[in-house]
């Protein structure tokens, strides 16, 4: 068995130096508290749906990690779009909001909705496009998002679907 991480007697936090390195940055040497109503709007915006920040490099000077909500309104999709580089984890807060992706593993692409409830989870992995729909025609649904960048990293797309190598004609889309 491998020996405890503190020793009873030694202090909370005995692998730490005695005396903190004071010459960092303010926004690195304390807990930033972001109250709900303080929430930025500021930030990258995909059609159909609210983007706030929460913790962001502009918000507490985070350098590797980005939160907030998003918030999609009764009967509303957003426009098709992904995150880059980002991987982007979901916490459903309220409603039941879809998220719609192609799975092209197969022999045919297929559309996927995953069907979520309050307190599920979702993973968005980098570069996967999708898009959030929330189908109740009264309740807005709200979600908690982290993603693995400082910045909210969107890209909006023109469709969930890749167009053929040619650029033009058919595209790889299922008929409505």
């Amino acid at each position: 068995m491998n020996e405890p991480s503190t020793i009873p007697g030694e202090g909370f936090h005995p692998h730490l130096p005695d005396s903190p390195d004071r010459s960092a940055a303010p926004l690195h040497t304390r807990l930033h508290h972001i109250r709900a109503d303080a929430l930025d709007g500021g930030t990258a915006q995909t059609g159909g749906m609210r983007r706030f920040a929460a913790v962001s490099g502009r918000t507490v000077g985070s350098e590797k990690l980005w939160m907030g909500q998003t918030h999609v309104a009764p009967a509303t999709a957003s426009s098709d779009h992904h995150h880059g580089a980002s991987e982007t984890a979901i916490h459903v807060v309220s409603g039941h909001p879809e998220f719609v992706f192609v799975d092209d593993s197969g022999e045919e692409p297929e559309e996927i909705r995953l069907r979520t409830s309050p307190g599920d989870y979702v993973f968005v992995p980098p570069y996967v496009p999708h898009r959030e729909e929330n189908p109740d025609p009264s309740e807005e649904a709200v979600v908690v998002i982290a993603r693995s960048t400082q910045e909210a990293i969107v890209v909006n797309l023109p469709r969930l679907y890749a167009l053929p190598a040619d650029g033009g004609g058919e595209t790889n889309r299922p008929a409505d």
